[in-house]
């Protein structure tokens, strides 16, 4: 027997944004059901964020241990336990998932439909036994791995990152197929637990980001033993050996083949789209994502699309964003549009690399007139005394000097990331940076650093000099 629900909102998929939008309408006594398929949390808790960061802090770990004759402390060589690594890995996801929990937001007020959901009609989605007619509708069903079609990849048990935090035992060799930012943070994590890695990209490695950025961070990688093959396209996959795997590669020089015990897929994502009745709806939908206007609205008024679905930046937090500018707009009847410069994102490679706002490239084609500011970690004291001088950080302003751009790769860059993205999404200019006093020794000294250097064509000008000679003779 179906049993029909009017509550004012429905969310599709219990990820991010999805838990974001549900327990915000709860908190405000709104009447919200949420449906979720799959796991509670989403791509981020179970196969994404928390399980990659948390194999990357295991990586981090053992190659502290290599570096530290270097600090004077000789420890020996790492001994890799990849059960116990294992463990650490869902241990973490343990930890979170209570947050995320059914029984957690049943007791916020948030009714949970656990089964997959559709639209039957632009104003009703079926789901198991219940038909819910909202005043709302939010799909937040997120993305899965895009897996390409090579010819004999579906002969062989590859991996993707929903599978590869299962493994309780060490890749001899685990070829990556993808150098983006999964592939190249699971390739130096593994290598740093003891795999051999081998990275096989169509184009250039963390091709989206920086270009003198990312040859810091591919240079580190490619010193710790990953081989890095870029302009490089799969044509082949099979088994090979008692367990082993061949991919055949096509290069410049020719083709060639990589052998290997493992392959990763990390080719991108697929936004969910299938299965959820859009065309039913009235949505209109392509492969990269449902359409919505700068509010998140659909085709379909009554129907908001949020994360990775939406078809924009594919990152968690983007989802929570997103998931507050569709609660402004429901339950307070406020205007809200998405500003994607304001965005910050990072790679949890070592060094790391993170972004916010526009490149160099943008800032020219939009501001014409630009200034671009560097300064190296190799003299910050900080950096100098934890032996982590790879990097930069990059500032690029308008002619007035307002900072619409920032790009850094180094130590806790992710970190260091969020001053600026602070910055840009409230248009700061350098002479707010140029007042702020950061503790001293931190690595955040670099940003202001790179800041002050803006100022420094005024020391050149004539009644700048005489002042500062003044300063000097009676100061």
């Amino acid at each position: 027997m179906t049993t029909t629900l009017r509550p004012d909102i429905c969310v599709i998929g219990a990820g991010s944004g999805g838990l974001t939008v549900a327990a915000a309408a709860a908190a405000f006594g709104v009447d919200v059901v949420l449906i979720e398929k799959g796991k509670m949390g989403g791509d981020c808790l179970n196969y994404g964020c928390v399980p990659s960061k948390a194999i990357i802090a295991a990586g981090k770990h053992a190659h502290a241990i290599a570096e530290a004759p270097h600090f004077g402390v000789n420890a020996g060589e790492a001994k890799i336990d990849y059960k116990k690594v294992h463990q650490h890995i869902h241990s973490v996801i343990g930890a979170i998932a209570p947050n995320d929990s059914v029984e957690r937001f049943t007791a916020l007020g948030v009714k949970v439909i656990e089964t997959s959901a559709a639209f039957t009609d632009p104003d009703t989605v079926v789901a198991g036994d219940y038909e819910i007619k909202a005043r709302r509708f939010v799909v937040a069903t997120g993305s899965s791995p895009f897996v390409p079609p090579i010819p004999g990849l579906d002969t062989v048990d590859y991996l993707t990152n929903e599978t590869l935090f299962d493994r309780t035992q060490r890749a001899r060799h685990l070829i990556v197929i993808g150098g983006g930012p999964i592939g190249m943070e699971m390739a130096q994590a593994h290598r740093r637990l003891g795999s051999e890695v081998t990275v096989i990209e169509g184009l250039k490695a963390l091709g989206k980001d920086d270009p003198e950025l990312a040859a810091i961070v591919l240079d580190r990688i490619r010193s710790e033993g990953v081989t890095i093959m870029e302009g490089a396209s799969v044509t082949g996959v099979k088994k090979f050996g008692r367990a082993g795997v061949r991919v055949t590669v096509e290069t410049e020089d020719g083709e060639r083949t990589v052998d290997g015990s493992h392959i990763l897929v990390a080719t991108g994502r697929a936004a969910n789209v299938e299965g959820i009745g859009l065309t039913e709806a009235g949505i209109e939908y392509d492969r990269k994502g449902i359409k919505v206007e700068p509010n998140l609205k659909t085709t379909n008024r009554r129907v908001f699309a949020i994360g990775d679905v939406a078809g924009g930046l594919q990152f968690t937090h983007v989802a929570g964003y997103h998931a507050g500018l569709v609660v402004q707009q429901i339950l307070f009847r406020a205007p809200a549009k998405e500003n994607s410069t304001i965005i910050p994102w990072a790679t949890y490679t070592d060094p790391e690399l993170a972004h916010v706002g526009l490149s160099e490239k943008q800032a020219r084609e939009k501001h014409g007139e630009i200034h671009v500011l560097r300064w190296p970690y190799a003299e910050n004291d900080r950096a100098l005394a934890e032996r982590k001088t790879d990097g930069l950080i990059k500032l690029v302003t308008d002619r007035k000097g307002r900072v619409v751009g920032v790009s850094i790769a180094g130590a806790g860059a992710g970190e260091m990331i969020n001053m600026w993205a602070l910055a840009i999404a409230n248009k700061m200019r350098l002479s707010n940076v140029r007042g702020y006093v950061p503790p001293y020794p931190t690595m955040a000294e670099i940003g202001k650093r790179a800041a002050i250097t803006y100022y420094s064509p005024m020391t050149r000008k004539p009644f700048v000099r005489r002042i500062i000679g003044i300063l000097r003779r009676f100061g």
